[in-house]
């Protein structure tokens, strides 16, 4: 894929997994910024080394660790999610091509999403969780390189992300160390690592597991006066 034709939303295939493009970075060396969308891991790369795909109805892939099909002959649902695949907002809504969206309720055949974006039935693909039959499997560009260890990995995924963000700490939260007694407050957040008041800096696992600091409450709870 030459550069001009790489566009921001496009479904392309990096190191044979299936990524969305979120940024395009003309000057830069790796000009095409994106994630992977089984678990958004971001990553940047030259516009040579991804392939363009346009996702369609029956297709099937990972998204948040959650197997989905697209399905454009399936009703809405609240609570459900869409992929917005042909996009045309209206000038108060603020979505674009290839958006992934949460419904918030159903008004016949047309949705209106959690961010109060207004989405047309022809504007959209219906993610029906799981993988229905004859649909087929996008998540890889190249199915035979996939070894059983990725396989494994995918069939954990939303279990490793639901814990990983169960345990994602915010600026505010108040732990205490139960070696010390000592009380001490995330006051930075940096990747993957927090920094307390007390100058600790520690991964958001290693503060999850720890035995030593028990979670308090966060600042703004109304109870923490």
């Amino acid at each position: 894929m030459k550069l001009i034709q790489a566009r921001k939303g496009q479904f392309v295939y990096f190191n044979n997994e299936l990524h969305k493009i979120y940024s395009i970075k003309p000057l830069a060396k790796k000009s095409i910024l994106m994630f992977r969308i089984k678990d958004m891991e971001q990553v940047a790369s030259k516009a040579e080394e991804v392939t363009f795909y346009k996702p369609k109805h029956m297709d099937s892939f990972l998204f948040l660790g959650e197997r989905f099909t697209l399905r454009e002959d399936r009703q809405a649902e609240e609570g459900g999610y869409i992929l917005i695949n042909k996009p045309d907002p209206d000038y108060m809504d603020h979505y674009s091509l290839n958006e992934f969206e949460k419904i918030e309720s159903v008004e016949g055949k047309d949705v209106i999403t959690t961010r109060q974006n207004t989405v047309k039935s022809r504007e959209f693909l219906v993610m029906v969780s799981g993988e229905e039959a004859s649909s087929n499997d996008i998540a890889y560009q190249d199915k035979s390189k996939v070894t059983e260890g990725q396989l494994e990995e995918d069939s954990r995924l939303e279990e490793v992300l639901r814990e990983k963000n169960a345990l994602r700490p915010s600026v505010g939260d108040v732990y205490l160390n139960l070696d010390n007694g000592a009380v001490a407050m995330v006051v930075a957040i940096t990747q993957e690592e927090v920094t307390l008041g007390t100058g600790e800096r520690l991964t958001f696992h290693e503060l999850y597991k720890a035995d030593n600091w028990n979670y308090l409450r966060n600042i703004t709870d109304d109870q923490f006066k």
